[in-house]
This record gives structure tokens, C-alpha cells and sequence, in this order.
């Protein structure tokens, strides 16, 4: 397998800035901060193509959270029949650790491999559940959907980004608010083996 490993990176490595088919699902957010699911088509370190309910403007920011590759940002640079392209600038580091990702998606679809857990996301049966402050008030909430390192909440109360907060029994940080609710990062993942719809938190 390592032999098929390392002949499955060079073609990354020599197309690093040219787009290559991958599929993830993510959620982007427009200029306005409304918020829609996405997934992508295609991708490099320089841009991508997504499958989108709503088109941004032409020169218009988006950021894209996206299922094992994190935050990115871009320009929309056009539209496509079912969604829109951005056009990324990123910083050397997160550039080359982009094209690690995608070499590693790239191989894991080539060799099988298995779907990677870590950012795969489930609507949990119970959905129910309170929302602690850092000072001790308690609000209900609806969890929008979980995975191993955090969970979307739909709540009218938006701590402030970097806030540390409790749902049910599981404390985290405010990494991102959206229309109608918040994102937590869990301070500990959610072991893999107690990952699934009946998950409670």
C-alpha cells in the first residue's frame, strides 16, 4: 500500500494548482451572513466550484466551512449552472496544508480507504437540550446537527466568539455564530465508537 500511496501523491504534486474532482459537504455564508449547505465539485489550493441553493455576487466574499478541510475564503470568480466558483488567496502554510488534504482525499478515494469520521455529521433523534453560559444561565436549545468535534445549534443567544460554553454535558468554544444559531468546538472529541444518531451530549 505504501508503494500505491506515493504513486497516488505525485500526480497531486504535479497538478498542485490545477482543480481535481472532490466531494465534501460544507456550508457556506454570503456577505449578508445567510448561510446555506453546499458541497463541492471540484477543488485546488487556488479555488473552487460548489453545488449551491443560492448564487453570490460576482466579486462578492464567501467563507466555506467544509467537512475535513476546515475554513476558506474566497471571491466569487463566476457562475455555474447549479452554484458559483470562488477564487482563494491563502498564505503559504494553509496553502500547503490544503494540498495535504486534498492529496490525502485524493488517495483515500483511490485506495479505498474509509470515509475519515472526524468531520462527518449527524442529526442526532434527540435534538433537545440547554445551552450553559460561562455565567451560569441556561438557555434551550435545538442541535442543528453534531460531529466528532463540535455541534451547530439553533438558538436566538450568540455568546461571544471564543466563549466557553456547556451543552448538556459537553463543553466547548463559540468558534462561529450564523442566522439563527451558533457553532461549538468541543474541548474533546466525541469517542468514534459512541458516534452516531443517538448521541447525547
Amino acid at each position: 500500500m505504501n508503494l500505491k500511496l506515493r504513486v497516488a501523491q505525485k500526480p497531486m504534486e504535479q497538478r498542485r494548482h490545477q482543480r481535481v474532482k472532490v466531494t465534501v459537504l460544507g456550508r457556506y455564508m454570503l456577505a449578508d451572513k445567510r448561510e446555506y449547505p453546499c458541497q463541492t465539485l471540484d477543488m485546488s489550493v487556488g479555488g473552487v466550484s460548489l453545488f449551491a441553493p443560492v448564487r453570490g455576487a460576482l466579486g462578492e466574499r464567501v467563507i466555506v466551512y467544509l467537512d475535513q478541510l476546515g475554513r476558506v475564503e474566497g471571491l466569487v470568480s463566476r457562475h455555474t449552472t447549479n452554484g458559483f466558483a470562488i477564487a482563494m488567496s491563502l498564505p503559504v502554510l494553509k496553502r500547503e496544508k490544503l494540498a495535504e488534504q486534498l492529496t490525502w482525499l485524493i488517495n483515500r478515494d483511490a485506495l479505498g480507504m474509509e470515509e475519515d469520521r472526524r468531520h462527518e455529521r449527524v442529526t442526532p433523534r434527540a435534538t433537545r437540550t440547554v445551552l450553559r453560559l460561562g455565567d451560569g444561565q441556561t438557555h434551550p436549545v435545538k442541535l442543528i446537527d453534531i460531529s466528532l468535534s463540535g455541534a451547530a445549534l439553533a438558538t436566538e443567544v450568540q455568546p461571544a466568539l471564543g466563549s466557553t460554553v456547556t451543552i448538556g454535558q459537553t463543553s466547548g468554544t463559540v468558534v462561529r455564530h450564523f442566522m439563527g444559531g451558533i457553532a461549538v468546538e468541543f474541548f474533546r472529541p466525541i469517542p468514534v465508537d459512541g458516534f452516531n444518531e443517538n448521541v447525547t451530549l
